[in-house]
């Protein structure tokens, strides 16, 4: 997707088909996806986004195509590959029964990440001070989406794969949220997400309509 051809894509679909209850979602899907991209997902109810993001972060198998990480088939470097991403579905995917400081360290030990003072930045970054220590299942839908979105904050996988990342989230939740895109494809990065949010001004965004014809689905 980025217009520089002097970096090699991070990312890269070829031939993608996926059906679902014996349904074509999509088929023949071409993609590269650069550092420094940012793309959203587009498409009708039903044209395959999420599957398409559950694909590629292992959760759904395509039924034929393959995928590339920096070159290489994923089957063949997928511990390096699952490493290097986040995927954050629909549902907040967080324990309601553990506070929102609990849940991040559950995802800080998968990360090898102990600083127990950058876990608590983070959840004053996306606007949970003070609610640190209250259990989970208290927070409203939009808490707890921000509980499982903190976890960018501190993340140092290179691919994010997020789905309706704004959901629940209020006028100023939104604003950090698009912040924290821009700063990771700044930094090199790269982002592919469905969302029902506008989305225009962030910077650099292209844009994939899914439910077309094959090989027309690049905007």
């Amino acid at each position: 997707m980025s217009e520089s051809a002097s970096k090699p894509p991070l990312l890269t679909v070829r031939q993608l088909d996926c059906e679902r209850d014996e349904r074509q979602l999509f088929s023949s899907l071409d993609l590269d996806i650069y550092p420094g991209d940012l793309l959203q997902l587009e498409g009708p109810n039903g044209a395959g986004k999420t599957s398409l993001l559950r694909v590629l972060a292992g959760l759904l198998p395509a039924s034929s195509g393959e995928v590339f990480w920096q070159g290489e088939p994923v089957k063949q470097v997928s511990d390096d590959y699952y490493r290097s991403l986040v995927f954050i579905g629909h549902l907040a995917g967080i324990k309601p029964e553990l506070t929102p400081l609990e849940n991040l360290r559950w995802y800080a030990a998968l990360e090898g990440f102990t600083q127990e003072e950058d876990l608590e930045k983070a959840l004053v970054g996306v606007g949970l001070s003070g609610f640190e220590d209250q259990p989970c299942h208290q927070l409203s839908a939009g808490q707890k989406r921000r509980v499982a979105l903190a976890r960018l904050l501190f993340t140092q996988r290179p691919l994010w794969l997020l789905d309706e990342p704004f959901t629940a989230l209020d006028k100023e939740g939104v604003a950090a949220m698009e912040a924290l895109l821009v700063a990771h494809v700044a930094d090199g990065g790269a982002i592919i997400l469905t969302s029902h949010h506008a989305l225009e001004n962030l910077p650099g965004l292209k844009k994939l309509r899914l439910g077309k014809l094959a090989g027309d689905n690049h905007e």
